[in-house]
């Protein structure tokens, strides 16, 4: 009776290409929902950078943004950030599929961390922290965000996981 030690490599690869597409489809349904239906998480964005919703603590609030042109501004960036993640990882999904195993798991990666930086950094820390989110009990996305980041923390790890030297290709 002979031990196998490898990992379920096809398995392990198949899992990667899967989970990029599902954070690929998950990502591309939010930036369409925040393009055709702007004002809703605009509304959220300004209220969280004005932090009209906080304890307004007086030691915290000088770091509120109420300008609407640069809430704007900055809401415009998440979208296309979340639009060229969305792509990047349609792009790696393609790879997946055309069996291109190491430039798939780069681009990938690359798409995944995009996603790690935008909800970790963003959202998170600069959201939860700096602009005090935490805070709201009507605008708070700490939740919303951590899935997010779980998700593709997850997928990235079976990314890398699933390295090309153990495919068996």
């Amino acid at each position: 009776m002979s031990t196998n030690t490898t990992p379920p490599t096809r398995a392990l690869t198949l899992t990667a290409a899967l989970l990029t597409a599902g954070v690929a489809l998950y990502i591309a349904l939010v930036a369409f929902g925040n393009i055709t239906d702007f004002g809703t998480n605009q509304a959220f964005v300004q209220h969280v950078l004005a932090m009209d919703t906080t304890f307004k603590d007086d030691d915290l609030m000088w770091r509120a943004i109420t300008n609407k042109g640069l809430q704007n501004a900055t809401y415009i960036v998440i979208i296309v950030w979340e639009t060229l993640a969305a792509l990047v990882l349609v792009y790696g999904t393609w790879l997946w599929a055309r069996r291109d195993y190491t430039r798939a798991r780069s681009i990938s990666t690359y798409g995944l961390l995009m996603l790690l930086l935008l909800f970790g950094a963003g959202f998170i820390a600069i959201g939860g922290e700096w602009f005090s989110m935490w805070q709201s009990k009507t605008w708070n996305g700490l939740d919303a965000a951590l899935r997010v980041f779980v998700f593709s923390g997850i997928s990235l790890l079976v990314v890398l996981l699933s390295d090309r030297r153990t495919d068996g290709n």
